[in-house]
């Protein structure tokens, strides 16, 4: 009895010692996803729709990495596509039937294969529910596609992979009432379902609607975005900031994206020079990947872009950065 009472201890041993030699694994693994840092020349890849192509929020998120380090060059694409979906669904007259929503999966593997990031942020969702009630079908369809999208990154090699919940939608009539119901659910799985895999995940969403809760209290006829979708500055900056935040936790940033200009004399210079840099090369790479959605500039051959890129950013290094 004795012997068989040792063994039992022993066991029991042994399951903790696996239990604890596992989570260590977790940790470290999480943690060196943590301490990848941007490097020089390091290709950091935006994928999104209409709200990423209009470009603020990367710029911004940009220019205030360089602030903060001022000797990494990665180099930040552009590459969010306007009414795009990762749910391959469309409304019946989208664009008053002249075009059916694009899906991201058409031109994936060419934006992939030709830009070869190593670092990717994904920020899908706002047109994934076709703006229409919640139902569960379309639901699938979203998370189908994320999880599809997350398996052919990692298949690509992309080092680190930044998951964004989709940004609030403030409804003209039904305010946070109408579709933003919806995206709250896709916002709350994906949150979910990122811890579960230890995906990095940053949340835009609930941050916003919190923002945009409390100004309406005070103001009934505030908006954050004029067509319930697509924010202004104010809107990309609360974005910006939930990025840089998580990137760089001890970097001092301000409430509003003013002040920041505002408390550091060269960011507007910068910022400007970062903007007109990031949307020569979207419009470049855009045509250059290819992509189904009709009425884009056409860009530049990406030779010349890297060329027109190379200038500015000589115009940035006379700036300090």
């Amino acid at each position: 009895m004795l012997n068989l009472s040792f063994r039992r201890e022993e066991l029991r041993f042994f399951v903790l010692l696996l239990c604890l030699g596992l989570l260590s694994m977790q940790v470290k693994g999480q943690s060196h996803v943590k301490d990848f840092s941007f490097s020089d020349g390091q290709k950091v890849l935006f994928l999104g729709n209409s709200i990423t192509y209009a470009g603020q929020y990367v710029a911004m998120t940009e220019s205030l990495f360089l602030s903060s380090h001022p000797k990494r060059k990665p180099q930040f694409i552009n590459s969010g596509l306007p009414s795009e979906t990762v749910s391959g669904l469309s409304e019946p007259n989208h664009a008053d039937g002249k075009f059916p929503r694009p899906c991201l999966f058409d031109r994936l593997d060419n934006v992939l294969d030709k830009i070869k990031p190593e670092v990717v942020f994904v920020c899908y969702g706002m047109n994934d529910g076709i703006y229409l009630p919640f139902d569960a079908i379309r639901f699938e369809a979203y998370k189908n596609g994320i999880i599809r999208l997350h398996k052919r990154l990692v298949d690509q090699g992309v080092k680190r992979i930044l998951w964004m919940t989709p940004p609030v939608h403030d409804d003209p009539q039904l305010r946070l009432n109408g579709y933003n119901n919806v995206l709250d659910r896709y916002a709350e799985w994906l949150i979910g379902y990122a811890k579960m895999q230890s995906w990095e995940i940053i949340d835009l969403h609930f941050p916003m609607r919190s923002y945009l809760e409390a100004r309406i209290e005070k103001d009934a006829q505030f908006k954050l975005a004029a067509d319930g979708v697509h924010p202004g500055e104010l809107g990309h900056w609360l974005m910006a900031k939930e990025i840089v935040q998580h990137l760089m936790p001890d970097f001092p940033i301000e409430s509003t994206w003013d002040d920041n200009l505002r408390s550091q004399p060269k960011l507007r210079q910068l910022y400007t020079l970062v903007l007109k840099r990031q949307t020569m090369m979207k419009e470049a790479w855009l045509t250059y990947t290819g992509h189904k959605r009709p009425g884009l500039s056409k860009g530049i051959p990406v030779e010349d872009a890297n060329k027109a890129y190379a200038a500015i950013q000589d115009e940035i290094k006379m700036l300090g950065f």
